[in-house]
């Protein structure tokens, strides 16, 4: 350690004096050899001083998170280069250090590491969301070069959370909110329970400070009156493996706080009824120890019909493998028993980490190593789908670990998202397998496409030359896989096909207002082509074979219809997708705004009627379902839409007054009131509003329903 001392006698004074980094170098004594600390201590020079003078929130000098970080890792016994990479992860984003520098001083892969777990900043994204998502898709694509990217993420993402007190309330929660959703599952997915549980807490502190209070309060107070009863099972347990000669160790098993809120919401259960549950971990030398042990727990405690799972025969889908069992203990008491050997328990603990901890190389392909790879596999097929959003929302799918397990024909485990179909499965054997299915059996009978799977069943696929997936399949498939598969083919659909049916499409829509596109000519295409921006009617054609242009609306734009009797209507060419040049009218009798379902109405001379999906008029229309047409906002809209509320108040001075500032407060302007009706104490006003979208009505209808004389308001609607 005189190397240390040498090394930090030379940094700025606080980070001579950060302790964490003292504690950093006695853990890493333990596994690392000195020349691979002196390569830590170099990073740890490195990164101290180009954060020498930055702050966290907290006050703490910078230097203190990463290094922080880095214990995480220690601690998991990485090897030196991730806990170079874990000092070094935030000086790329928050200092003018460079991903050259660090690939010349500490070598590719600490560079690899580091620019995974990097983050977007200099990149301008359309949205907050966007950002995210693509950072986060740059740090699952890095992941599957290196898991020891995702590893770092981790620890760097509890650190966080340990030392998120000093962010402002809406930062905290967001930020708990996407560690629940996000980290947390994938430690989950891996099979880092430790990091699991810390961030599952951590998260759920935050998120929901007041529950979390409260059941921890909760589980104190029972830990008290559980210890005789533990003591007294612990000394049953211990006595029986001794008369049949198993060696092993009996520990009661810690309650986390969010796996008692989630089985508490998920199972509609009392607080007394998840906290009065026993838990018990028994670790023995061998798998078959394992089983020898759960019939010596089975003789002397009953145990519950149908809560047995053997996890060891068939490991869970992150390579964890435990016995479990719940046995009707004293007074009825459940006691929850985990039978499980060393090894085990060392991957259930650590997941993919075990693999550096206990440098097996000789079990480099244990499972939960194999298993993780498997899964990364799949991120490298996932990451073809499109956006960033698409990505993570198809990882997001893929995270949490309810699993069912189903057999092929030849008996292999496939292990599918609860609630899985035949489709799922049969993307999950190969994505040809999925693309070609027409048909499926599960245990030799046939069923529909969308039937859920059901554990233990065997399940065979009938394939055909020729067949293609089923847009509707997108409506019941569960696995990402199967989303990914059936998106992209559905994106790489030939252009000839989409062409042929945008031709056809337009074609038959002239038909139906006595034209077709002979009759239109290349004169009228050519002008048409230049006002939409299109480059030669291929392009058009396969606009509407795709869906993104509508048929009729182009139909009736190319004989120039629109303009019959529509001076007077309201031209709102990129408010409706899809409607281009088109002239546009809003109903008044449900005033529909961004934010809402709608339909089009194709009416002779006023072109479309955007109605909302509720209003009751549509039912007149039902009659001529050829005249509906399928209609989207346009994102990003900048322009205010006619909307009408009606607000019950009680008859007091003033009160129209004060309805009209509120409304006025929230950036609205009241283009008309009305007094509907008075009588009593009460009386019915009408306004009619600017609004820009639904999210601003709400916005304006909260600010009116709090009022102290408004008793009721609403938006109207036919």
């Amino acid at each position: 350690m005189d190397y240390a001392a040498t090394i930090l006698s030379r940094l700025p004074g606080a980070a001579r004096r950060d302790n964490g980094v003292r504690r950093l170098l006695d853990t890493l004594e333990t596994y690392l050899p000195a020349d691979q600390s002196a390569t830590v201590l170099a990073a740890y020079k490195f990164g101290a001083l180009h954060h020498e003078g930055q702050t966290r929130k907290s006050g703490e000098p910078y230097i203190t998170h990463p290094v922080a970080v880095a214990q995480e890792l220690a601690e998991m016994h990485l090897d030196a280069e991730a806990i170079c990479a874990a000092i070094l992860h935030d000086v790329v984003e928050d200092t003018d250090a460079t991903l050259d520098e660090i690939r010349d001083k500490f070598g590719d892969d600490v560079a690899l590491i580091v620019d995974g777990v990097s983050k977007l900043d200099q990149i301008q994204f359309r949205s907050r969301a966007e950002a995210q998502a693509e950072s986060f898709r740059k740090m699952m694509l890095a992941m599957i070069e290196d898991i020891r990217v995702i590893l770092v993420k981790l620890s760097d993402r509890l650190h966080n959370m340990k030392t998120l007190g000093a962010m402002p309330e809406a930062k905290k929660k967001r930020i708990a909110r996407e560690t629940l959703d996000i980290y947390a599952p994938i430690a989950n997915r891996l099979g880092i329970h430790r990091l699991k549980v810390q961030l599952e807490d951590l998260g759920f502190m935050h998120l929901h400070p007041f529950r979390y209070r409260v059941l921890e309060n909760a589980l104190k107070k029972s830990k008290g009156s559980q210890r005789q009863i533990l003591k007294r099972i612990t000394e049953q347990f211990r006595k029986a493996m001794d008369e049949d000669g198993i060696e092993g160790e009996i520990v009661g098993r810690e309650k986390h706080l969010y796996s008692i809120y989630n089985k508490m919401a998920e199972k509609k259960r009392a607080l007394s009824d998840v906290v009065d549950v026993y838990g018990f971990r028994i670790i023995v030398n061998d798998v078959s120890s394992c089983y020898q042990t759960l019939g010596l727990v089975h003789q002397l405690y009953k145990p519950m019909p149908g809560r047995f799972k053997d996890y060891i025969a068939i490991p869970r889908i992150n390579g964890y493998q435990s016995l479990h069992t719940t046995l009707f203990g004293p007074n009825g008491l459940p006691l929850e028993v985990q039978i499980r050997s060393r090894d085990m328990d060392r991957v259930a603990e650590a997941g993919v980490a075990a693999h550096w901890i206990y440098k097996a190389g000789e079990k480099s392909d244990a499972t939960p190593q194999r298993r993780a790879r498997e899964w990364l596999s799949n991120l490298a097929e996932l990451q073809q789908s499109g956006s960033s959003e698409e990505f993570l929302e198809s990882v997001k799918v893929d995270l949490f670990p309810d699993k069912i397990y189903v057999f092929t024909p030849k008996g292999d485990i496939m292990p599918l998202p609860k609630g899985a179909t035949t489709v799922d499965f049969a993307y999950a054997v190969h994505t040809d397998i999925g693309d070609r299915t027409v048909a499926a059996k599960v245990n030799r009978q046939l069923v529909p496409l969308r039937t859920p799977l059901q554990n233990g069943q065997t399940i065979e696929i009938v394939t055909a030359r020729g067949a293609k997936p089923n847009p509707n399949w997108l409506s019941f498939v569960r696995s990402a896989k199967a989303r990914t598969a059936i998106r992209q083919h559905m994106r790489n659909m030939r252009s000839t096909e989409s062409m042929d049916l945008g031709r056809r499409l337009l074609d038959k829509s002239l038909k139906d207002l006595d034209s077709s596109l002979r009759k239109v000519g290349k004169v009228r295409m050519g002008e048409a082509l230049e006002q939409l921006g299109l480059n030669t009617a291929e392009e058009l054609f396969e606009q509407l074979g795709l869906g993104e242009r509508l048929a009729p609306l182009t139909a009736r734009f190319l004989l120039g219809s629109d303009d019959e009797d529509g001076a007077g209507d309201e031209v709102a060419s990129l408010v409706i997708a899809g409607t281009e040049g088109m002239v546009v009218s809003y109903a008044k009798c449900c005033y529909p705004l961004p934010g809402d379902e709608v339909m089009g109405y194709l009416t002779a001379g006023r072109g479309v009627v955007i109605h909302r999906t509720g209003c009751g008029n549509l039912s007149n229309f039902r009659k001529q379902p050829e005249k509906w047409i399928a209609v989207t906002w346009e994102k990003n809209i900048d322009r205010e839409f006619d909307c009408q509320i009606q607000c019950e108040t009680r008859n007091r001075m003033g009160v129209l007054a004060e309805v009209a500032a509120t409304i006025a407060d929230t950036g609205s302007n009241i283009e008309q009131v009305e007094v509907v009706s008075r009588h009593d104490d009460v009386s019915l006003l009408t306004f009619m509003l600017q609004v820009r979208d639904r999210i601003h009505l709400a916005e304006i209808i909260r600010n009116v329903r709090k009022m102290a004389n408004v008793i009721k308001v609403s938006r109207e609607c036919a």
